[in-house]
C-alpha cells in the first residue's frame, strides 16, 4: 500500500480547515499568488498598452506563476523526502492548505441559518461573501440558488480539482492548480480590463478543471442520488465549459432550477436556466449541503483507494 498522502491531507482539512489563528499570523498560500499577479498586472496590463501586448503580458504572468510554483512544489517535495519514513505525512501537511472542504461548508452555514431565521438581509450579506453577483436585491429563492450554485461549482474548484492534481502530480501539481485557479478568479474575466490580460489564466483554468469537473458531477449524482438525466441535459448551459457539469448535476439531484438571470456590477445578465423543477429555498440548500458532504466522503474513498492500489 502506498502512503495515503491525499487521504491524510483531506482528513486534516476536514478536521481543521485553515485555522483562523494561522491565517491571521501567516495568511494563506494563495495570498502569495494574488500578490504576484497584482505586481504583474501593474506592469503588463497598462491602459495605454495594445490588446496584443496585454495578452502577451497575461501569458507571461501565467508562465512565470507556473514556473515559480512548480519549482516551489518540487523543492517542497524534496524537503519532505528528507524526513525519511515520515516524509509522506510532511507531504500531506504541505498539501493540506490547497483543499477547502471545511471552508466551503463553513461559508454555507451562515446562509442556511439566516434563511431559516427568515432574516433576508443577513442571508444576502452571507451569500455575498461567496458569490460574485450583486446580492442586495435577491429574494429568498435567489439567495438559496446562489449558495447552491457556489457550493456545487466550488466542490470542483476547492475539493476535487486539488485532489485530482495532488494524486496525478503531487505537490507541484496541486499548487500549480491552485495558482492557476487564483489567477482565473482575479483576472480571468471578460470585461474590458481583463479580457486580454486574463485570457491565458481563464483558458488554462478551463483546461485544468476539464476532468475534475466531470468527476465532480458524477460524485454529486452518486451522493444525491440521481441527477444523471438533468446533469447530462444541462451540462453545457453555462458560459464555462466546466462549471455547468457540477451545477447541472446538483440541480438534477435537488430537482430545482439554478442559474438564470443574475446581476453583476449593476448589469443584468440573461443567463440560461440550469435544471427543471421548482425554485430553490432553504430546504434545498440544506439538502445541497448534505449532498456536498457525501460527495466529499466519496472523494475520500477515491484517495484511499488510490493509496491502496499503490
Amino acid at each position: 500500500m502506498a502512503e495515503p498522502v491525499a487521504l491524510a491531507a483531506l482528513a486534516l482539512d476536514a478536521a481543521l480547515g485553515w485555522p483562523a489563528r494561522v491565517h491571521a499570523r501567516i495568511g494563506h498560500p494563495v495570498g502569495a499568488f494574488a500578490r504576484f499577479i497584482a505586481v504583474c498586472e501593474r506592469r503588463w496590463n497598462r491602459n495605454d498598452a495594445s490588446a496584443a501586448v496585454r495578452k502577451a503580458g497575461g501569458v507571461a504572468t501565467i508562465v512565470s506563476l507556473i514556473a515559480l510554483t512548480g519549482l516551489g512544489g518540487a523543492l517542497l517535495t524534496l524537503t519532505a523526502r528528507q524526513a525519511g519514513p515520515a516524509g509522506w505525512l510532511v507531504t500531506a501537511l504541505l498539501a493540506w492548505p490547497a483543499l477547502a472542504q471545511r471552508s466551503l461548508d463553513q461559508h454555507v452555514a451562515p446562509v442556511i441559518e439566516a434563511l431559516q431565521a427568515s432574516d433576508l438581509d443577513r442571508a444576502r450579506a452571507a451569500v455575498g461573501m461567496i458569490v460574485g453577483r450583486d446580492t442586495a436585491a435577491l429574494d429568498q429563492a435567489g439567495v438559496a440558488r446562489a449558495a447552491i450554485e457556489s457550493l456545487a461549482e466550488s466542490f470542483c474548484d476547492g475539493v476535487i480539482a486539488p485532489l485530482f492534481w495532488l494524486l496525478v502530480a503531487g505537490l507541484p501539481g496541486v499548487w500549480i492548480m491552485k495558482a492557476v485557479n487564483t489567477a482565473d478568479s482575479l483576472i480571468g474575466h471578460k470585461d474590458e480590463r481583463y479580457r486580454d490580460f486574463g485570457w491565458a489564466a481563464a483558458r488554462l483554468d478551463d483546461l485544468m478543471n476539464l476532468v475534475p469537473a466531470r468527476i465532480s458531477a458524477v460524485l454529486i449524482c452518486i451522493a444525491g442520488p440521481g441527477g444523471w438525466r438533468i446533469g447530462w441535459r444541462y451540462r453545457r448551459a453555462h458560459d464555462s465549459p466546466n462549471a455547468g457539469w457540477p451545477e447541472a448535476a446538483m440541480a438534477g439531484v435537488l430537482r430545482v432550477r439554478l442559474a438564470g438571470p443574475a446581476c453583476y456590477d449593476g448589469d443584468m445578465m440573461d443567463k440560461p436556466w440550469i435544471g427543471e423543477g421548482k425554485a430553490a429555498g432553504p430546504e434545498e440548500l440544506v439538502r445541497a449541503r448534505r449532498v456536498y458532504r457525501r460527495a466529499c466522503v466519496l472523494g475520500w474513498l477515491i484517495a484511499g483507494g488510490m493509496a491502496w492500489l499503490g
